[in-house]
């Protein structure tokens, strides 16, 4: 399967097994039903940023961190198919192509995510990264020690 950036995939559940980190947002069901994730492809590693149709969860977060410090962008909703989803970006995790279980389809097409959603995504990710280098960790999970982790199945 040739993994690109911008569509939207599902994992297998022995990833999370392999991990074993329970900050981790876990399959649901387990081989049942699984959410479906925005794949940023970088190098070897892919990273998986969660999305979540519990749009109404979501939307009372983010109201709490606009009221707190007046925006927020660790989660976004935005539509994707004609529907509205949280963008989970503070959920976001390292994973290899191993564990991709299959590619998410819409009457048997895979489904792309629109190119100005996509730039948005890389961008605020990327942002993430940026202030977690310099001692701002926004993300739920230690993105390095599982980095760190996939890169050593590599090795």
């Amino acid at each position: 399967m040739k993994i690109k950036t911008g569509y939207l995939y599902h994992i297998k559940d022995k990833y999370f097994d392999v991990v074993n980190d329970e900050n981790l947002m876990q399959n649901h069901e387990r081989g049942k039903k699984r959410p479906t994730y925005f794949t940023i492809k970088d190098k070897d590693i892919l990273w998986f940023i969660p999305i979540s149709s519990k749009v109404d969860k979501y939307q009372k977060i983010i109201d709490k961190k606009v009221e707190k410090y007046g925006f927020c962008n660790t989660i976004i909703i935005r539509k994707i198919a004609n529907e509205n989803v949280a963008i989970l970006l503070q959920n976001a995790f390292p994973t290899l192509e191993k564990y991709i279980d299959h590619v998410h389809t819409i009457n048997g097409i895979p489904l792309k995510v629109p190119t100005d959603l996509q730039n948005e995504i890389k961008r605020l990710f990327k942002n993430m990264v940026g202030l977690k280098k310099r001692g701002t960790d926004l993300f739920f999970t230690d993105i390095d020690k599982l980095k760190e982790k996939m890169l050593e199945e590599i090795r």
